[in-house]
């Protein structure tokens, strides 16, 4: 569930990931790009120290493709505006988030995460251990790697982070 979590939680980043798993039976028909679905979704507490509502609107597209080993690569890119909601307060901030990003998930259950440009990582709660905040928005390249248990294992930015989402909203 941890690593379903950070999945959906980086998600954010470059879209719903969630999304992208259903569009799994598109890869018989071979790698075709396909629109990401951005459900709205609820930061909790332990990130902010207040839950922070997240409504996406996307124009982003993912294209899946598998490789030989059996890791999946999916490929992201498009237009995504993010509004961050505090939930306790009713204030929200609104940010433009458009990657493009890669994300690779290997046969372990491992997955590195590349960006560039404008993203918005949200990460667990160790995220001071690598200087950023728990919800950002950054410019740069992003190149993060997950455990199969959803643990950061390694993570730079090669930019840097143009708003504490959660300093905003307090």
């Amino acid at each position: 569930m941890r690593r379903l979590g950070v999945i959906v939680a980086l998600g954010a980043l470059l879209g719903m990931l969630g999304g992208v798993l259903t569009a799994s039976p598109a890869l018989a028909r071979g790698p075709k790009w396909q629109i990401l679905p951005s459900p709205p979704f609820t930061i909790d507490a332990s990130f902010c120290g207040f839950a922070v509502g997240v409504v996406s609107t996307s124009n982003e597209f993912v294209k899946l493709l598998k490789t030989p080993d059996g890791s999946v690569i999916e490929l992201v890119t498009g237009l995504l505006t993010v509004s961050f909601t505090n939930l306790a307060t009713g204030k929200t901030i609104t940010e433009k988030e458009s990657g493009p990003g890669k994300f690779t998930t290997f046969p372990d259950g491992s997955v590195t995460v590349a960006a560039k440009g404008i993203n918005g990582p949200i990460m667990p709660a160790d995220a001071a251990r690598f200087g950023l905040p728990a919800v950002s928005v950054t410019a740069g390249a992003l190149t993060a790697s997950f455990a199969p248990d959803g643990t950061i294992t390694s993570l730079s930015l090669q930019g840097h982070v143009l708003v504490d989402v959660c300093a905003a909203l307090s």
